[in-house]
C-alpha cells in the first residue's frame, strides 16, 4: 500500500526534451473511495486539451503526459478531484512542483574576459578593479566555483573565490571582480588570474599589467600631430589656391578629353575688338586692334595651336555682314571680347549682343571677356548684354612694356579656352604659360622685353606717319 502519510506536496524533476509524466500524488492512498474525475490546474489556471497549440499534451490514468518537455512547463501544478464516502463529498488538493531540467554538461567552463592573457596599461599608486566573467554549463547537483588568485613567480597567492550554481538550461554567465585598492611595483612583476571550475574541469584567464605611458607625453605627441596637420592642411591649401590655375591647366593638359574633337566647330575662338572707321583713329583705338588681331594670334594661334577667327582674315567681303557674324560665332567654341570704351560706344557691340543670344541657345558656346581698358556702361545697352557684363567674368589687360606683367593673364585666357591636347615635344610647358612668353632664362626673357618695346614702337611710327 501506498505511503500517504506527507501526499499534499510534491517535488517532480523532467528533463527537458524528453518525455515526462506528472502523476496526481497520493490519489491511490484512496482507492477505498468513489473518486471523481480529476481536474489539473497549472499556476492557478485550469489545463485544458489544446491540440492545436500544445499536441503533445495528454491526460492518461489521472496524470499529465508531456511527450516534449519544455523549459516553459516549469510551475506549480494542482490535482483537484472528489471523494465520495456514505453521501459524504471531500474535495482533496495535491500539488506538485515541477522542475524543468537538463543534462549535466559535458564541457568544463569558459572563461569570457579577461579571454586568454589580456594586458592592461596602468599607473602605480591608482586603484583598479578586475572583473572575471565565466560561463558554465549546466550541472543540477552543482558544485562549481570561480578564483581570484595572483601569481609571482613561483608563488601563488589565493585572493578571492566564490561558489556558483548554474540552473540555466542552456548555461549561466557569472561575474567576479576583485579590487586593487593601490598598485605597486610588485603588482607590475604579478599576473593575476581568473580561475573557472566545475565537475569536468577548469579554464583560465589571465591579467597581466604595464605602465602607462606619461599622460603629459601623450599629450605633447597629441598635440604636435595634430597642429602638423591643421599646418599641412593650411600650407597646401594655400598652395592649391595659388596655383589654382596651374592646376588646372595641368589637369586638362595630362587627363582632362579635348573639346575640339568631334563637336562640329571650325575654330576654337571668334575674336571681337572694336575697328577704327578712318585712318585718322586715336592711338588707344589702334593699340586695342593691335592686341585683338596681332597679339592674341601670335600667342594663341602660333604658341598654342588654337585656330581663331578674325573677321578682317576669316571671313570674306561681300556678304551680309550680320549673317557673317551669326555664322562665325556658332562655328567658333569661344567667343573672345576685347571691351574698351570704343568697344561698347561703337558698332562692334553688335557683335557682343550676337554672341550673348548664340549662347543662350548653344551653351557648348562659351564667351571670354577681356578687360582692356575699363570703361562705363552707357544706359542704352541690350538688357542680355548688361547681365552678361555684370555676371561673367572679365580677364584684364594690362598695357605695359614689360612681358612679365601679364603672365597672370595669359594664365587666366588658357584656363578659358577649350581643353586641347599637345603633341609637340616642345609645348610640354603649355600649362605654365608664363614660362613660354618669358623664356627659361635670363637671356629669353631679356630678348622677349626687347622685341616687345620695338612692336610698340612701330605702332607708334606708323601712325605718326598717317
Amino acid at each position: 500500500m501506498a505511503n500517504c502519510s506527507d501526499s499534499s506536496v510534491s517535488n517532480l524533476n523532467l528533463l527537458v526534451l524528453r518525455k515526462g509524466v506528472i502523476p496526481c500524488p497520493g490519489k491511490s492512498c484512496y482507492s477505498d473511495f468513489q473518486p471523481s474525475e480529476v481536474n489539473w490546474y497549472k499556476n492557478g489556471l485550469k489545463v485544458r486539451l489544446q491540440k492545436d497549440k500544445r499536441p503533445s499534451l495528454r491526460f492518461e490514468d489521472d496524470s499529465i503526459v508531456l511527450y516534449h518537455v519544455y523549459d516553459a512547463d516549469n510551475g506549480t501544478y494542482v490535482c483537484d478531484y472528489t471523494l465520495t464516502d456514505n453521501n459524504t463529498q471531500w474535495t482533496m488538493r495535491t500539488m506538485v512542483n515541477i522542475t524543468i531540467i537538463a543534462k549535466d554538461t559535458i564541457n568544463h567552463p569558459e572563461v569570457l574576459d579577461p579571454r586568454g592573457v589580456r594586458i592592461l596599461e596602468v599607473e602605480l599608486g591608482q586603484p583598479l578593479e578586475l572583473k572575471c566573467r565565466a560561463q558554465f554549463g549546466f550541472e543540477l547537483n552543482a558544485s562549481s566555483l570561480m578564483q581570484w588568485y595572483r601569481e609571482t613567480g613561483e608563488r601563488k597567492q589565493l585572493l578571492k573565490q566564490k561558489w556558483v550554481n548554474p540552473k540555466e538550461l542552456e548555461g549561466s554567465c557569472f561575474d567576479l571582480a576583485f579590487n586593487l585598492t593601490n598598485l605597486t611595483e610588485e603588482d607590475l612583476s604579478s599576473q593575476f588570474i581568473c580561475l573557472a571550475q566545475n565537475s569536468i574541469g577548469n579554464t583560465t584567464g589571465v591579467f597581466r599589467f604595464k605602465k602607462r605611458t606619461e599622460r603629459a607625453l601623450h599629450f605633447l605627441l597629441t598635440l604636435c600631430c595634430s597642429m602638423t596637420t591643421v599646418f599641412l592642411i593650411f600650407l597646401g591649401s594655400m598652395v592649391v589656391y595659388r596655383h589654382r590655375i596651374e592646376i588646372v591647366l595641368l589637369y586638362r593638359h595630362c587627363v582632362a578629353k579635348g573639346e575640339t574633337v568631334s563637336d562640329g566647330k571650325e575654330f576654337d575662338a571668334f575674336v571681337s575688338c572694336a575697328k577704327p572707321d578712318l585712318p585718322e583713329a586715336d592711338q588707344a583705338l589702334l593699340d586695342e586692334e593691335t592686341f585683338a588681331l596681332e597679339i592674341l594670334p601670335q600667342v594663341l594661334e602660333n604658341k598654342y595651336e588654337y585656330k581663331l577667327c578674325l573677321t578682317e582674315r576669316d571671313i570674306l567681303p561681300g556678304g551680309a555682314y550680320t549673317d557673317d557674324i551669326v555664322n562665325a560665332v556658332k562655328k567658333s567654341r569661344r567667343v573672345i571680347v576685347v571691351l574698351s570704351p570704343s568697344y561698347v560706344n561703337g558698332p562692334a557691340l553688335f557683335e557682343l549682343e550676337t554672341a550673348v543670344n548664340t549662347v543662350l541657345e548653344d551653351k557648348a558656346i562659351k564667351l571670354i571677356l577681356i578687360q582692356f581698358k575699363s570703361f562705363q556702361e552707357p544706359q542704352s545697352l541690350p538688357h542680355n548684354v548688361k547681365i552678361a557684363l555684370r555676371v561673367l567674368p572679365r580677364v584684364t589687360w594690362k598695357t605695359s612694356a614689360s612681358p612679365t606683367v601679364n603672365k597672370q593673364f595669359w594664365r587666366k585666357l588658357l584656363r578659358h579656352m577649350p581643353a586641347k591636347h599637345h603633341n609637340r615635344i616642345e609645348d610640354k610647358w603649355c600649362w605654365f604659360p608664363h614660362l613660354r612668353l618669358l623664356g627659361t632664362d635670363k637671356k629669353n626673357a631679356t630678348t622677349g622685353r626687347t622685341n616687345w618695346t620695338k612692336k610698340w614702337r612701330k605702332i607708334w611710327e606708323r601712325t605718326s606717319l598717317n
